[in-house]
């Protein structure tokens, strides 16, 4: 049974394919969906409520900051761990800012990236 439910949100179809591959290969990690844009990874964090929502920054229609800050603000329990091309200092306060639990580069291999995204779900 998995420990995390997974919510990827990323507006470039390829990556947020390649990263479902990679996180539904590991039987701790379940994918409850995929958002190709900020508003729509609103919608579906309050709909399917997973632990954790990967978030890309730089997304169409609501921006990964934004759409952090509503789901962080929201009571279930869903945690956000943003995933960006860009280590800029900037970058990753204003995640932590918004509410993010974590924030780390696309760059990580998969290993590196499934325990990130555990340590997030048990804080």
């Amino acid at each position: 049974m998995p420990e995390v439910t997974v919510l990827i949100a990323d507006d470039h179809t390829l990556f947020a394919e390649a990263l479902e591959t990679i996180l539904a290969a590991d039987g701790r990690v379940e994918i409850v969906g995929r958002a190709a844009n900020g508003a729509e990874a609103v919608e579906l964090a309050r709909e399917r409520r997973p632990d954790v929502v990967l978030m890309d920054v730089s997304m169409p229609v609501l921006d990964g900051i934004e759409a952090t800050r509503e789901i962080a603000g929201t009571a279930n329990g869903t945690r956000v761990l943003v995933l960006s091309g860009s280590a800029a200092a900037a970058d990753v306060d204003r995640a932590r800012t918004a509410g993010a639990a974590g924030y780390v580069t696309k760059d990580l291999i998969a290993d590196d990236l499934v325990r990130a995204i555990l340590d997030v779900a048990t804080r």
